[in-house]
């Protein structure tokens, strides 16, 4: 038996782009944001293992010597608990997991620096992989204008860069969906195992810079020569993983969502689904509407809600099957 129903979303824009002028998520409390906060109900787990490979204070200036805060284990547990580890100029974080990230609706994972504001932001490339020898980079960008180097405590828009760790301050983690890193055959995104934390060197001088995938110079606060410099890592939260307790996929067969995006009705098409409840939350994990009942064909009206994206969460007899939607 097929059963259709109809859903009337409120979903908005995504922030996307690839020129200079592109702008993409802002700020916390702006509207727009995908700042995740570390106690969202999304976050499954934490990272659990890991080890460190320390970058120099300043790259410039290698006398200097290392960063020398926190080691591995400040990395690991929930946010804002064990303290952060400082990676330096280009140091790097390898962390993994009890059971491997997967590829699901929404974001999948989310990387947490401990910037005190929103404009001081300390960035970092981030790789995953899902045999701990060959990584992929999300396609980072960063807008922010190169004339004049970002001082060492000077600030960043961060409407102006997309798919770099340490976007968000203290406490709200950079969310990071698996859809975003082209297919590969070496890459297998329902199994990845270990995730990777860069720090940029956000020197403009040619002979330190990072590039983003626009081969663009990423301009981050620098110097930072001491002990604490470079990307502060707090933690990895895990959204969606490869086994959950309790919670298997939906088995629905075939399974459309049209239009997307969406004015004001979404319809979900779906097979071999008879009892069946469902679920709307945001992409920062928070409920924000929800029916235990199956929905008839007047719909199901959330035009309350604030545009942005939206993941529909089907459940029914224990099992779950997610869609994400926009509404324009």
């Amino acid at each position: 038996m097929k059963h259709t129903f109809y859903v009337s979303v409120i979903a908005g824009l995504l922030f996307t782009g690839t020129t200079v002028n592109a702008q993409f998520a802002p700020s916390v409390d702006e509207p727009g944001t995908t700042a995740m906060y570390k106690d969202s109900s999304a976050f499954v787990e934490w990272a659990s293992t890991g080890k460190i490979i320390r970058g120099l204070q300043d790259i410039s200036m290698p006398g200097m010597g290392y960063t020398n805060v926190g080691d591995s284990t400040s990395a690991f547990g929930i946010a804002g608990t064990t303290g952060v580890v400082s990676l330096g100029d280009g140091g790097i974080a390898i962390l993994g997991f009890s059971a491997p990230i997967s590829d699901d609706a929404g974001p999948d994972f989310a990387v947490f620096e401990n910037s005190f504001n929103d404009s001081f932001l300390e960035l970092a490339f981030v790789e995953v992989s899902s045999d701990g020898i060959h990584f992929f980079r999300f396609p980072a960008t960063s807008n922010t204008d190169t004339t004049i180097q970002t001082a060492g405590f000077g600030a960043t828009d961060a409407s102006s860069i997309n798919n770099l760790a340490g976007k968000y301050r203290g406490l709200y983690g950079t969310p990071f969906d698996l859809d975003d890193i082209p297919d590969d055959a070496l890459l297998n995104k329902q199994a990845i195992t270990h995730v990777k934390i860069i720090d940029v060197v956000g020197c403009i001088q040619n002979q330190y810079a990072t590039r983003d995938v626009n081969h663009h110079k990423v301009n981050d606060p620098w110097p930072t020569g001491f002990g604490s410099g470079g990307f502060d890592l707090d933690a990895v939260g895990v959204i969606h993983q490869q086994a959950q307790v309790g919670i298997k996929e939906l088995v629905l067969g075939q399974v459309s969502v049209y239009p997307n995006p969406a004015t004001d009705v979404l319809f979900v098409s779906m097979t071999n689904l008879a009892m069946y409840s469902v679920s709307v939350t945001n992409l920062m994990g928070e409920l924000v509407l929800q029916t235990d009942n199956n929905i008839n064909t007047a719909g199901l009206n959330i035009n309350e809600l604030k545009q942005g994206v939206y993941i529909l969460t089907i459940t029914a007899n224990g099992q779950q099957r997610k869609l994400k939607f926009v509404k324009s």
